[in-house]
């Protein structure tokens, strides 16, 4: 069995409902009960122009991170994501693998931990909130220090439910 941290975002349509939608499926592939962080609004990353919807989750599974991330994919189309958008564009539903225990990989279609978490405050504060005493797998940083170095973001925390 691993721990696995992923991030959950949209900006497109009903943004809280994806959310939701995606944490029950998440908790469907999990065999313990879902840790989820706040829900937080965010600033855009890259050309997309609506604000997001950000949280973590943390799930324990025991599929391994390959046939997992097949999972998150083809739950992402059937939730109107295109396979073929361009980087940081506006979409449905995004999950991504931060971390999976404390694995490190790089293959040529998956990289745990997450290439471009560190950058953002939109997964490090929702991911501090869930998992306070945190290290990232492959340098040993911690949360705080990793959330103290990524740039500045407009992020809020909002009163939305799970």
């Amino acid at each position: 069995m691993a721990t696995v941290v992923v991030a959950l975002g949209s900006n497109v349509g009903n943004r809280h409902q994806h959310l939701m939608d995606a944490a029950e499926f998440l908790e469907e592939l999990s065999v313990q009960p879902l840790r989820k962080s706040s829900i937080f609004i965010t600033a855009p990353v890259g050309p997309s122009t609506r604000d997001f919807y950000n949280a973590v989750v943390v799930m324990t599974t025991n599929k391994n991170p390959k046939p997992l991330i097949k999972n998150f994919k083809d739950f992402e189309q059937q939730h109107g994501r295109s396979a073929n958008q361009p980087k940081w564009s506006a979409r449905t539903i995004d999950l991504d693998i931060i971390s999976y225990g404390d694995l490190v990989i790089q293959t040529y279609n998956l990289i745990i931990p997450h290439p471009e978490y560190r950058k953002r405050l939109f997964v490090l504060t929702p991911l501090a909130e869930v998992i306070p005493d945190w290290n990232d797998p492959q340098t040993g940083t911690s949360i705080t220090e990793l959330t103290s170095e990524a740039p500045e973001l407009r992020l809020e925390k909002t009163d939305l439910r799970w």
